[in-house]
């Protein structure tokens, strides 16, 4: 049996590390349900080793036994203090190391030898060097060091056949870097990099601390001379900043935070994602920057990009991809978790290298965007049904997120809201999963904060609610079978296509005959739409000439469905119905 070889990924803030089992990458827990250790070494009272999450939970405390952040640090000729010892940074990284190893140990039931770690793809000769010591130190053998970027597109397109241009786009805890990738069938390279080694998920913390901070002081409370307290507001901001990915709004409340002339200060204050987003601006519009200084480097445009990948938990905030789809008109791709991606892309790498058979990262996710409807502009109009999607397609399930809505009127009684399956913007297009009513809202100006939830299971069970932020006032609804039920589309209209199959048939035509006379309205739409679906799937296979006969005609039939014009859909229905068959045979 071949020796098994681990893939680290030796983090600024945090590390992982994961190994191929039975042709399946796993990312190895640190603690039981949670497989990331925070790249923190310190002592304890008693001068033992102190790693991970005791080491990080002691930093504020006791910054002068604790070492963070070691990574920015390798390759250089400092030496960093941990109690009476002063340490190379070579030394301090194959302390984590050799944990991540003696964690893998365990885990497989036998002794690791090699491993491929993980660097920048800016990283110099001397600080992949040092990487390669710090392995050593540790015991293990470096069998490689690859770029993250690298790994990161591993862990997405283990098994890609062809080529194409991807975009890498990792914002970790402490440092951002941008990659231009190309992948030619297994082969991953690294066409350009940009970025801030001091830019991360931890000044966004910082932005919320001095919010905090400045909350309190307004009070007439300081905590910046209390440790202590300082530790807890650094630690409530990161709490208050996960929880704003999936929410539109979060309580912070930490009491008896300090004193103050003998009596206690609490902290108690709700954040929007609205206004940490505005504090957090400024960072975001630095990313972006760095995407076109990488594209420029590679000698590409956007529009050369094939897709944009997520790599670093701090890319959980959504206005990142909100951001990054709207500069680059490009989806952007998330569906491996942000912070495990590297470590999988460097096990899959060592997989290979240890002669495994290394499938592609399974994961569960949603094939299908969740939304609903509120009003808002569409085409220059004000338009009711315009789409709001809540839960993306591809997004890693079980998943919840939530978004805040408001009520248009003055003493509006009640909110109607509508649960949608589809990706276009007019709501009415795609496929309504449900509906439900929340009455007997508070006698308030418009503008009152509703705020609606989805909840999506492994077993495709939907649960929705709306609640009156203000109240607690609250309904739901639950939808089954979301993902399964609705793989071709709403049940009526599937019904509707097999009818109009056998109509067909029963009329003795052939089967690519188009709207029999006598079908109906409702008939005919569901066979229209089944064509336009049919029509659309078939766009990327056709030329070009074909491919505008193709659109021209989809488009017909749209504006003639919008229009309710049953009359107009017959010919181009029939036209496309020939193109179509002509394609398939």
């Amino acid at each position: 049996m071949a020796e098994k070889i681990i893939g680290i990924d030796l983090g600024t803030t945090n590390s992982e590390v994961a190994v191929v089992e039975n042709g399946q990458v796993t990312v190895i827990d640190i603690t039981p349900g949670h497989p990331i250790l925070p790249s923190f070494v310190g002592l304890a009272d008693d001068g033992s080793i102190l790693v991970g999450e005791p080491a990080k939970n002691q930093y504020v405390l006791y910054p002068e036994r604790t070492v963070k952040s070691i990574k920015r640090r390798m390759g250089s000729a400092d030496r960093v203090e941990l109690g009476d010892q002063s340490y190379t940074p070579q030394e301090i990284s194959a302390i984590i190391l050799r944990r991540l190893k003696a964690i893998a140990e365990a885990h497989l039931g036998e002794p690791v030898h090699k491993a491929v770690i993980t660097v920048p793809a800016y990283f110099s000769d001397a600080q992949r060097q040092a990487t390669r010591e710090a392995g050593e130190i540790a015991g293990l053998e470096v069998a490689r060091i690859i770029n993250e970027p690298t790994a990161a597109a591993l862990s997405y397109e283990a098994n890609h056949q062809g080529h194409k241009k991807v975009l890498v786009y990792d914002l970790g805890g402490g440092t951002f870097d941008v990659s231009v990738v190309g992948i030619e069938d297994n082969v991953v390279e690294v066409l350009a990099s940009h970025g801030n080694n001091h830019l991360g998920g931890d000044d966004f913390d910082a932005k919320i601390v001095d919010h905090l901070v400045a909350h309190l002081q307004a009070q007439g409370a300081d905590p910046t001379a209390s440790r202590r307290a300082m530790a807890r507001i650094n630690r409530a901001a990161e709490t208050a900043k996960i929880a704003l990915s999936d929410q539109p709004y979060v309580r912070i409340e930490e009491e008896y935070l300090l004193e103050r002339d003998g009596t206690p200060v609490n902290l108690v204050l709700e954040l929007a994602r609205h206004d940490y987003e505005e504090m957090i601006a400024g960072y975001i519009d630095e990313t972006l920057e760095a995407v076109h200084i990488a594209l420029k480097g590679a000698e590409l445009t956007v529009s050369d990009l094939d897709e944009v990948l997520l790599v670093g938990g701090a890319t959980r905030t959504p206005i990142i991809t909100e951001r990054l789809e709207n500069d680059l008109d490009l989806e952007v791709r998330a569906e491996v978790n942000p912070d495990l991606c590297v470590a999988t892309g460097a096990a899959i790498q060592a997989g290979m290298l240890a002669g495994e058979s290394v499938s592609a990262v399974l994961v569960d996710i949603t094939p299908y965007t969740f939304g609903t409807s509120a009003v808002h502009e569409l085409n220059g109009m004000p338009y009711p049904f315009y789409y709001v999607p809540l839960i993306h397609k591809n997004t890693p399930i079980p998943v919840t997120k939530s978004e805040v809505f408001y009520t248009m009127h003055d003493n509006q009684k009640a909110v109607n809201v509508h649960v949608y399956q589809g990706e276009d913007q007019d709501a009415l297009n795609n496929i309504e999963l449900g509906q439900f009513t929340v009455e007997n809202l508070s006698k308030v100006p418009s503008g009152n904060p509703i705020i609606l939830q989805f909840a999506l299971d492994l077993n495709g069970i939907m649960q929705v609610s709306a609640r009156e932020k203000n109240t607690g006032l609250e309904k739901s609804i639950r939808i089954d079978n979301v993902l399964a039920r609705f793989a071709e589309g709403e049940l009526q209209t599937a019904r509707e296509r097999v009818d109009a199959l056998f109509a067909d048939v029963e009329a003795g035509d052939a089967a690519r005959r188009v709207g029999p006379a006598g079908a109906t309205d409702h008939q005919l739409t569901a066979q229209a739409r089944a064509l336009v679906e049919k029509a659309e799937r078939l766009l990327d296979q056709a030329s070009d000439d074909d491919r505008e006969d193709l659109i021209n005609l989809i488009e017909q039939i749209k504006d003639a469905l919008a229009g309710e014009n049953f009359t107009a859909l017959r010919e181009p229905m029939a036209e496309l119905s020939d193109l179509l068959f002509y394609l398939e045979s």
